[in-house]
């Protein structure tokens, strides 16, 4: 008899290490050759150590998750305009201590992650958006007829970018031709319909191939993850080797993140102008139309924080600015309740 209401067995259990990376597992046994992480509603993450087939306690306001580190493999589009040309790429999480600052998987599971179960297909839309990101932002390169030279280049600005960004280390990475599984015709009548995403065929379960539909932004999730990743992003900016001469520039990056995250700590409620006063609908789309830009940006600033790693911090400080002012001005017009609906442009400067 189950006398305390724990299942058995965690279900899908088996599937960790496969097409799952992680499962919620509040007070339930924990499957064996996984790690248990257990987060506070403030996202601070503890490991505690649980015996396989025991079950993980938790305290008030936390849960747990267990996830299993790979390898994981991955077909990725790089270019959203040419789904057949793709990269299929494997890896595996960082271990506890890899990254500087904390554990960069855990803060993805507190911040981004579906509530019960993080897929491989899902984490993959996240490396694919990542990805596309930094190439639309000309922090990685990709050209066509990419000779080996280019393609090393690329390759190392991958690597660093989703250990960066994801915690994940790569460990493979190859160019890959998806023409046999992409339906190039129904990924153009999905996009011109803005239906939901279109899935590959379930000869390529990893494989993240999709069309974005047009949902409406989550505004407290955006929130969140703003609220537990910029403290993440300056505690790895501020361990940055520096060039002679920078401090100043640095430490002025690190203000306006500070005050970024001060923004958010003290971010109004979504559907209030002012104490008692309700905001019109079209007031709240538009904030959360704000926080969502916002949260491009900051993953702006992560594949630029990458960057930073590889070529140091004079070459990618004004990029940082750019990118660290679109940022702010996302978050004013998120506190802002009269013109929050109001488009507003980006600055966008050649990078360098």
């Amino acid at each position: 008899m189950n006398w305390f209401g724990r299942s058995a067995a965690l279900p899908d259990a088996g599937l960790l290490g496969q097409a799952l990376m992680a499962l919620r597992c509040d007070d339930r046994p924990v499957p064996p050759g996984t790690t248990v992480t257990v987060l506070g509603a403030d996202g601070r993450a503890r490991r505690p150590l649980v015996r396989p087939g025991a079950p993980v306690t938790c305290g008030a306001g936390e849960i747990a998750w267990c996830w299993h580190a790979g390898p994981y493999a991955m077909d990725l589009v790089p270019f959203a305009a040419a789904p057949e040309v793709g990269l299929r790429l494997q890896g595996m999480v960082a271990g506890a201590d890899a990254v500087p600052g904390g554990e960069r998987f855990e803060l993805l599971l507190a911040a981004e992650a579906p509530p019960e179960r993080l897929t491989v297909a899902a984490f993959a839309l996240l490396v694919q958006g990542a990805l596309r990101g930094a190439l639309a932002q000309g922090l990685l390169e990709l050209p066509p007829g990419t000779s080996l030279e280019e393609w090393h280049a690329f390759r190392a600005g991958v690597n660093e970018l989703l250990y960066t960004r994801f915690g994940l280390i790569v460990t493979d990475c190859l160019p890959v031709d998806l023409g046999d599984i992409v339906d190039y015709a129904a990924v153009l009548r999905a996009r011109a319909a803005r239906l939901e995403p279109v899935e590959v065929p379930a000869a390529a379960p990893a494989s993240p191939v999709a069309v974005a539909a047009g949902t409406p932004p989550d505004d407290a999730q955006a929130l969140r993850r703003l609220f537990l990743e910029l403290p993440a992003l300056a505690a790895q900016l501020r361990v940055l080797p520096l060039p002679a001469g920078a401090f100043g520039a640095h430490r002025a990056l690190l203000q306006q993140l500070a005050l970024a995250a001060l923004q958010v700590n003290t971010m109004p409620a979504l559907g209030l102008a002012a104490p008692g006063q309700p905001l019109p609908a079209a007031g709240q789309r538009g904030r959360a139309g704000a926080s969502a830009a916002a949260v491009a940006a900051l993953d702006d600033a992560w594949s630029v924080l990458a960057r930073m790693k590889q070529d140091g911090f004079a070459a990618l400080h004004d990029e940082a600015e750019r990118v660290l002012a679109n940022l702010a001005q996302h978050l004013a017009r998120r506190r802002s309740g009269e013109h929050a609906a109001e488009p507003v442009a980006q600055r966008r400067e050649p990078t360098l």
